[in-house]
């Protein structure tokens, strides 16, 4: 018989799960963001968390419990939307959780258990961040960070990332690849594959790293060829998106969802990561590469394309968005999945058509204030204008 607890917090989940989300009133025209997160701790099914046999666990308590569903990748199968979330025990590990529903913005239940891998990595003390490309060779590739001790620094926060692969058909049966290898840079994060060949080799977009937090050298989101995936190194990575000063990526940035093929051009949203007072703050913004050659850059609109608003501010760790996910349908319709303070996940819909408008039509940054002001000047003298001429 189980507990009466149960039955109080299950009425409580299926009450998340049932929810329908709703547009917010928040508008620029290039999103639509949305009331409710799509994932949340909440989501969680209470066999993750609690032991139910009352024999060992008389008052209903947590066992193992969960502290935050956040960063996921996204992928669209056979009619149904999937979500592969990074989801932190409180014990601070975090794992792989596949989450599926009917729709792309609610109604996402996970599956009866989190993905085990194979534990080919003895030294790994962490996976997180897995986004998903659907290859033209037939495979769905997961790439994540893949977070080890530094073993020469007796700092105990001092560590090591590397870009861990793992591959599947159907999402339930995973199989693990080496590492991935880049002979220039000694740390990886925010690693994505290309989802075609590119001169009949992998591509992969890169985030060169000297140590685990800062990039020192790194000028970038990179790119790199790879002849086997079975075997994955890249010997030479070219900077595409490049870190600017006093912009949204002066201190970092990185590759987030798998890029959308568009008429014009690839379009990747990204993350951009400046220092204030506070802290590290992280947002989302977009650019486009060449079809033919994806790592030159052909459009960045400036600025940031999302932002954290109202209480997507505060979590675990404050004033951040973040994006490794997206699905772009055959009709047209994106969703870009983005957690909010490394606590919960956001849904933002919009368009491929969109998309392109947004990014080969916004201007680009002028990077000094004066200019970005008679950037704005111009456009306002265009729009008086243009309201004169309504009156």
């Amino acid at each position: 018989m189980l507990h009466p607890n149960y039955y109080v917090e299950k009425a409580k989940q299926d009450a998340v799960l049932e929810r329908k989300n709703i547009k917010s009133q928040d508008y620029n025209g290039v999103y639509d963001r949305y009331e409710y997160p799509v994932l949340t701790r909440e989501h969680i099914p209470l066999s993750w968390k609690y032991d139910l046999d009352t024999a060992t666990n008389p008052f209903f308590m947590e066992r193992l419990g969960v502290n935050a569903v956040f960063n996921s990748g996204a992928i669209e199968l056979n009619g149904k939307f999937y979500l592969v979330a990074r989801i932190e025990g409180n014990d601070r590990k975090s794992f792989f959780g596949v989450a599926e529903s009917d729709n792309p913005i609610d109604g996402f239940k996970f599956f009866d258990y989190p993905i085990l891998l194979d534990d080919t990595c003895k030294e790994e003390t962490n996976v997180y961040d897995m986004r998903l490309t659907q290859h033209e060779d037939g495979w769905i590739y997961g790439v994540f960070c893949s977070e080890s001790k530094d073993t020469k620094n007796k700092d105990l926060s001092s560590a090591v990332a590397a870009a861990g692969i793992v591959r599947t058909k159907d999402l339930k049966k995973w199989e693990r690849l080496p590492n991935l290898k880049t002979l220039r840079s000694p740390q990886q994060r925010n690693v994505v594959i290309h989802p075609e060949f590119v001169n009949g080799k992998y591509a992969f977009y890169t985030r060169p790293m000297d140590d685990f937090i800062d990039t020192g050298s790194g000028g970038g989101i990179g790119f790199g060829l790879c002849a086997d995936i079975t075997n994955p190194v890249v010997d030479e990575e070219i900077i595409t998106s490049a870190r600017k000063y006093h912009t949204i990526t002066e201190a970092k940035n990185g590759a987030g969802a798998v890029p959308i093929k568009t008429p014009r051009g690839w379009i990747h949203i990204a993350h951009g990561v400046r220092n204030t007072a506070a802290g590290l703050r992280y947002v989302i913004y977009a650019f486009a590469t060449d079809l033919k050659d994806p790592s030159k850059v052909i459009a960045e609109p400036s600025g940031m394309m999302i932002g954290p608003r109202g209480w997507e501010r505060c979590g675990d760790v404050s004033n951040v968005v973040f994006t490794n996910g997206a699905i772009a349908r055959s009709n047209g319709d994106v969703y870009i999945y983005y957690a909010s303070s490394d606590t919960r996940l956001h849904a933002a819909s919009t368009t491929i058509e969109k998309l392109m408008d947004y990014v080969f039509n916004t201007p680009k940054d002028p990077l000094r204030s004066v200019e970005c002001v008679a950037q704005r000047c111009d456009m306002i003298k265009k729009n008086l204008e243009i309201l004169s001429k309504e009156k």
